[in-house]
């Protein structure tokens, strides 16, 4: 998968990132038993968490100049938002209260942060595609460390969330 990443630009790793989780959002809808729950929920925190990494840590950055400043800013918001929930559910069981609805509210967050990056109108994508970006050397700089994170996530040394525009 990593080698497959190295092919594409910064906008097409972050849309494939949002297919994959989307998919696992389907499958956790239809999966039945706890266990098949709670593992399925434990791959959308891993994704989600590398994925929100990403792109703050060299998406966005990399585009800040060519996007408005507001739309950078909302991105980080619900990134956090969707953060909260991520570090709710890495502890939680698929018995307890409210597990169910963390889970939907989730994919709502996503589902509505995916519309705004990828498909409405003046989206940041759309802008990023517009502005004088080098997206494939993005994209190889987010493949290394999604490579990395992924490393990490495998030895069960991948760090939980950072919250940065919702911190306490």
């Amino acid at each position: 998968m990593a080698k497959q990443d190295d092919k594409r630009d910064a906008l097409q790793m972050l849309a494939a990132d949002h297919r994959k989780v989307e998919d696992l959002f389907e499958k956790f809808e239809s999966a039945r038993g706890g266990a098949a729950r709670s593992k399925i929920v434990r791959q959308i925190c891993e994704e989600l968490t590398i994925h929100a990494m990403i792109e703050e840590q060299v998406f966005y950055p990399a585009v800040r100049d060519a996007v408005e400043d507001d739309m950078l800013d909302e991105a980080q918001v619900e990134h956090d938002s969707a953060k909260a929930l991520i570090l709710s559910l890495r502890e939680a069981d698929p018995g307890d209260e409210f597990y169910e609805a963390k889970v939907s509210v989730l994919k709502e967050q996503v589902e509505h942060h995916v519309y705004e990056e990828e498909r409405q109108r003046g989206s940041l994508f759309a802008q990023v595609r517009k502005a004088d970006v080098d997206l494939v050397a993005i994209g190889q700089e987010m493949a290394a460390l999604k490579r990395q994170l992924q490393e990490q996530a495998k030895s069960g040394s991948l760090p939980p969330p950072d919250m940065v525009a919702l911190r306490s």
